[in-house]
């Protein structure tokens, strides 16, 4: 496995809107909304907690831990 470089910048808005986007419509998420003040409020089943995220970083960071555990589950397809 080749290690990723780091982040030239911080992820945004827009960045974030995208991963979260991806992650409901994979039902990876049941949902993913944008909060006036900036924070995202995920929850990741019908009925579940509600957990707020701080910003776009939190995001991102979320949807790299979700990847990462859904590659990590999967049986390997060669």
């Amino acid at each position: 496995m080749i290690p990723h470089s780091p982040r030239s910048s911080e992820p945004n808005t827009a960045e974030a809107s995208a991963w979260a986007d991806v992650l409901v419509r994979l039902r990876l998420l049941h949902a993913a909304v944008l909060a006036p003040n900036g924070q995202w409020l995920v929850q990741e089943r019908p009925g579940g907690p509600v957990r707020v995220l701080l910003g776009p970083a939190d995001v991102v960071a979320l949807a790299a831990t979700i990847q990462h555990h859904t590659r990590t589950m999967r049986p390997e397809i060669r």
